[in-house]
């Protein structure tokens, strides 16, 4: 049998007369890992009625047609008239993690007290990794119901606005600004219900075309408006105002922009229509398991909920620009 050896001073960076330079690292991991999106920190977090999760959308209100409203006053004869309300539920959907510990490793790195902070760190990171899963999903779960759940996963709320029917095309050689401008006003002229979106959220190179766009053909600087703590995005002069545009990572675009068969999905919303609905904590939570025969220390991170598009076929609008 051949048996290879090592030599121990290997693992020396250097060895010489007076001086033994051995590993030594930073006590700090460099860490820049993409976490969370903005869109799941800014949609409604409310408490889930049970499982599913139910409400009731009023489509229409107890008016009378213009036909029948209007009477002789000195013959009074009034119609009948009754609100139009639907019955609408969320499934609830479970998303969870599990970290161990190993004895033998933890004890090791007590006593080489170099790392001392990463057991806290790889518990926070793995809430973080949920919750970056939970921000994916949010856009881009694979459910197609709400009624019917057909995967363990959140029915998007890409493919939810999709569905309401709401999606128009700005094809390659029109003008990105003006798509987004001309959608805006037309939602806000439904004779139905009375829309007024908060925000455009799309991939952030979407968003520097729409930049490029107003600087180039319009000579136009867009403003900016901080919508969090430290967080200030450009904004798109509507019929609604000027409306932010967010930039998402969690949301995909297929192709290479330039090309002329991209397609970059941007999403016009109410976000007071959208809503999380949370079970227990709108939060993950952590549990700690009994420890088991191999002593390993073990956590499981869960979080339990369902996202919701209120008014999909008339509040929020779709739409794909080809570039």
């Amino acid at each position: 049998m051949n048996a290879n050896f090592t030599e121990i001073h290997a693992a020396a960076d250097f060895l010489g007369p007076g001086a033994i330079e051995v590993p030594a690292y930073q006590t700090e991991i460099t860490d820049l890992v993409q976490r969370r999106g903005i869109f799941g920190r800014r949609i409604k977090q409310v408490p889930a009625t049970g499982h599913p999760s139910r409400f009731f959308e009023e489509t229409a209100i107890p008016s009378p047609s213009a036909s029948s409203g209007f009477v002789d006053p000195r013959n009074i004869v009034a119609p009948l008239v009754a609100p139009t309300r639907v019955e609408r539920s969320v499934p609830l959907k479970a998303l969870v993690a599990q970290i161990n510990y190993n004895l033998f490793d933890m004890e090791l790195g007590a006593q080489q007290s170099q790392f001392a902070y990463l057991q806290a760190k790889d518990l926070t990171d793995t809430v973080d990794g949920v919750l970056r899963t939970h921000d994916i999903a949010l856009w881009n779960g694979t459910d197609t119901s709400l009624s019917s759940p057909t995967t363990a996963q959140y029915y998007g709320a890409g493919a939810q606005i999709a569905a309401g029917g709401n999606t128009t095309t700005i094809g390659t050689t029109a003008s990105i600004v003006d798509g987004l401008k001309s959608t805006i006003a037309q939602m806000l002229s439904n004779t139905s219900f009375g829309v007024r979106p908060t925000a455009i959220y799309a991939n952030p190179v979407l968003l520097d075309l729409i930049d490029r766009e107003a600087k180039q053909e319009f000579n136009a600087v867009l403003d900016t408006k901080e919508i969090a703590a430290g967080f200030t995005v450009k904004t798109l002069s509507t019929q609604a105002g000027d409306i932010p545009l967010i930039p998402e990572w969690t949301l995909p675009y297929t192709g290479t922009p330039g090309s002329g068969s991209a397609v970059l999905p941007a999403y016009i919303v109410t976000e007071d229509m959208i809503e999380y609905h949370w079970l227990s904590d709108p939060n993950p939570r952590i549990f700690q398991l009994g420890v088991p025969g191999s002593l390993a220390s073990q956590y499981v991170v869960v979080k339990f909920g369902g996202v919701v598009v209120k008014g999909a076929n008339y509040a929020h609008y779709q739409v794909l620009v080809n570039r």
